[in-house]
């Protein structure tokens, strides 16, 4: 049986391919951009670019290639496997 490798976006390596697998929102504080950007349950992405001293992260995401930056809270809510 394989091991499926459980991260929070924040914390995702970079230039590795990943998969969301779902939103860690038990306190209902999860923004809703997140959703309304096209980061839905099973989008595959990787993380391009993370700024230093906790500044944003560039995700490149869905087969279109779309590219958005987000803070590392709203990483946080979003829930990912990485993908070999």
């Amino acid at each position: 049986m394989e091991e499926i490798n459980l991260h929070k976006l924040s914390g995702f390596p970079k230039n590795k391919m990943g998969k969301i697998l779902g939103y860690d929102n038990d306190q209902l504080r999860m923004p809703n951009k997140i959703i309304e950007m096209g980061l839905l349950p099973e989008t595959i992405f990787r993380v391009l670019y993370q700024a230093p001293f906790k500044g944003p992260m560039y995700v490149e995401f869905g087969e279109e290639k779309s590219r958005i930056a987000l803070r590392e809270e709203e990483g946080e809510y979003i829930i990912v496997e990485e993908l070999n």
